[in-house]
């Protein structure tokens, strides 16, 4: 009797302990998906929240480009105003401004113009020269451009015995190959200069006074020969002496006195003849 007393007893325990294990494992599952629900949330969260904080610094960006943009466009309806209020008298200095530019463009193209047209005559001179002297020895003679201006330099060894303005057979030669140039280009005019080293000349001398007096005479001298031997327009010359003050080279030695006794033809710049150039250009672009 005892025993089966026990038994009922044991029977609601046993039943009792068997259903609360299933609940368990109910609620735990259930527990697991709200948990799991909870994390999907709270990533979807925190998402959202990231997406609002660009969504934000975006508007407050816009909204300084929006306030930017007005200032701008204030300015920009007042410098408007501003053009508008420009006189009729502005308007005009302006215009005036502008033909004064176009016509100091129209000088110096037509300056350019003339500075080319110099230059091609200059380049035509420089090539008739050294084609006439190619047979000269290039330490003896040499034809060069200085701004603008063509030099013959001609040694005095070519030209003159020591201390003597006496024009040589051989030099006669020469200058008949430069007046040759010299002749078909009738509108050129020219300078003959003497130039001695710094050696004074022999004090018994009954002719010759100075270095300045040698160096005019035989300037003149080549002025002499040109115009009486081969017929050079002398309206056209100049004689002149520079005595040594313009040295090429150092007078100590013997090379740089040879160096410095020398005759140069400077051929002129028609100074008249450029301007003209000028002028006819100025008038072909006036009309």
């Amino acid at each position: 009797m005892k025993k089966i007393l026990t038994l009922l007893l044991a029977i609601p325990v046993l039943l009792t302990s068997c259903v609360s294990q299933k609940k368990y494992s109910a609620l735990e599952s259930s527990h697991k998906e709200t948990k799991d629900l909870l994390n999907s949330a709270t990533v979807k969260l925190n998402s959202c929240i990231d997406e609002k904080a660009k969504s934000d610094a975006t508007v407050t960006a816009l909204r300084d480009q929006i306030n930017f943009l007005k200032s701008n466009n204030q300015e920009l309806i007042n410098n408007m105003g501003n053009l508008t209020t420009l006189s009729q008298k502005g308007a005009e200095n302006l215009e005036r401004s502008l033909e004064s530019l176009k016509e100091k463009d129209m000088r110096i193209t037509r300056m350019q113009d003339a500075v080319t047209r110099r230059d091609s005559v200059t380049l035509a001179l420089v090539t008739s020269l050294k084609g006439a002297l190619v047979d000269i020895n290039d330490s003896d003679i040499e034809v060069n451009v200085e701004k603008g201006v063509v030099f013959i330099s001609i040694s005095d060894k070519l030209l003159f015995r020591s201390g003597s303005y006496s024009v040589t057979q051989r030099a006669k030669e020469l200058l008949g190959k430069v007046a040759r140039v010299i002749n078909d280009k009738t509108d050129l005019e020219f300078m003959v200069e003497g130039h001695t080293d710094n050696v004074p000349v022999k004090k018994d001398s009954n002719v010759l006074v100075d270095n300045w007096d040698l160096s005019v005479k035989r300037a003149a001298a080549v002025v002499r020969i040109l115009q009486n031997d081969f017929l050079v327009d002398p309206a056209r010359m100049t004689a002149a002496g520079r005595s040594s003050y313009i040295p090429v080279a150092d007078n100590t030695t013997l090379d740089g006195r040879a160096r410095n006794r020398r005759t140069r033809i400077v051929v002129l710049p028609k100074l008249d003849q450029f301007f003209e150039l000028l002028e006819q250009g100025m008038e072909a672009a006036s009309k």
